[in-house]
């Protein structure tokens, strides 16, 4: 295909991208609030509530790997488009049950479980075919773009959810997510998955190699590269010391300091804002040269913020300034959190190889999964045996001397060993010196 061509239909590409991420990201919030103020309202039971989380957490979890190695194996558009076809014969069949006999917590979790497998299939597979779809000076507006549909559903999906549920029935809310998906199935069906793709297709002499040998082979592609490996296990980390912050945050403010439950839900916003504001801000903004420099300084940023939450347990505040004081600090954290999210995509975009990227993001979302329920169970004992500003404090400064360490200069040389600058007395060209 011509170049000019190529570049139209990768621009064709970037919109359709965000509007069916947009679409079904919004359609998702909106059924989990509704399901879930269902299951609460309407059974009472914390219990049964927790079993829809675990079905909605456990399958993707698990299918992860199998994901990973589906988009890595057989046509990513294939996959993406079965993916939601499935999801829509899911949800079609919940409101069917809905209409006829009435809707059952058996039916939700069903319905959840084949959601959540879905998702994992369908993020997987489009996440590991971003650089087939758009070009690579282009990857981080994509990035960006998918980071303000998310913030976009997760400020507007409560809000319009709480809307609807007062005004119409829980049928409407299972028919919003049907047509979303329907959108979504429609817009990805006239993308080119293939459009940028550097692998050749396979021959039929070449040696078959089993499912289970497949996956280890992603692993062992990981093992192999430093770079990637670090950022992987940093990444990892930053997302289990993050459930410190999810339980922390709101038992110091509701808990110890009181905090009004609509106060606390401005700074919760807050949060929201500054992830969609930093998102915007990178979308426009040239793309970055030296991203894992850039991620490595944002998560020095982020700690040091993850452990100011704690100041005014240590410092007594009045009530206004103390509200202002989170609104801030939470806006600076969702800033920070793109900053260190996007560059960190970006450069698993450029890096890592294209018949590898499904296992390698399959292994990375099996991993988050598991790691943030076990961080929410692990960190809720901590904080009922210890008092939270401890924790939190403890939890900041472990990632600060985690990023210190693993993203020390020689690191951050390694991966971007083009980073030069110029000898101000000889006008020369030298390796640029990094500040531990």
């Amino acid at each position: 295909m011509d170049a000019t061509l190529k570049l139209k239909k990768a621009t064709q590409h970037l919109w359709t991208f965000t509007i069916s991420k947009l679409i079904s990201t919004f359609g998702a919030s909106v059924y989990t609030f509704g399901i879930s103020f269902y299951i609460l309202s309407f059974t009472g039971s914390a219990t049964s509530f927790a079993t829809n989380l675990i079905c909605s957490i456990l399958p993707r979890t698990i299918i992860g790997p199998f994901a990973g190695y589906a988009a890595d194996k057989y046509s990513k558009k294939m996959i993406v488009i079965l993916a939601q076809i499935v999801s829509i014969l899911a949800m079609g069949g919940l409101v069917i049950v809905t209409l006829t006999s009435g809707i059952t917590l058996t039916a939700i979790y069903v319905t959840t479980v084949i959601l959540s497998i879905t998702s994992s299939f369908s993020g997987v597979t489009f996440t590991s075919a971003i650089s087939n779809l758009i070009d690579e000076d282009r990857i981080q507006k994509a990035m960006s773009y998918n980071q303000m549909s998310v913030s976009i559903a997760t400020i507007g999906g409560p809000a319009a959810g709480g809307l609807m549920y007062g005004l119409v029935s829980l049928e409407a809310f299972l028919l919003v997510h049907l047509f979303a998906y329907v959108l979504a199935v429609g817009l990805e069906a006239t993308m080119n998955f293939r459009l940028y793709t550097k692998l050749i297709e396979k021959t039929v002499t070449e040696v078959k190699e089993s499912m289970l040998q497949n996956m280890k082979a992603g692993i062992t592609y990981i093992r192999k590269h430093q770079i990637l490996s670090i950022v992987i296990w940093v990444s990892l980390l930053l997302n289990f010391l993050f459930a410190a912050f999810q339980v922390g945050f709101a038992f110091m403010l509701i808990d110890k300091l009181e905090i009004k439950s609509a106060h606390f839900g401005f700074t919760e916003g807050a949060f929201s804002v500054g992830m969609l504001l930093m998102s915007f801000l990178l979308s426009i903004r040239k793309q970055f040269r030296f991203p894992l420099q850039i991620s490595k300084w944002s998560l020095i940023a982020n700690s040091i913020l993850f452990s100011a939450t704690t100041i005014p347990l240590f410092v007594p505040m009045s009530y206004n300034i103390m509200v202002g004081f989170y609104l801030t600090l939470m806006l600076l954290l969702g800033l920070t959190i793109i900053l260190i999210n996007t560059p960190m995509l970006v450069l698993f975009q450029q890096t890592i190889d294209e018949a590898f990227k499904g296992r390698v993001f399959g292994f990375l979302e099996t991993i988050s999964m598991g790691l943030m329920p076990l961080g929410m169970v692990l960190f809720g004992f901590l904080f009922d045996a210890f008092s939270p500003q401890w924790i939190m404090l403890t939890c900041g400064l472990l990632l600060l001397a985690t990023v210190l360490y693993f993203l020390r200069p020689s690191i951050i040389r390694k991966a971007h060993p083009e980073i030069v600058e110029k000898s101000p007395e000889t006008n020369s060209v030298s390796p640029a010196v990094l500040p531990e």
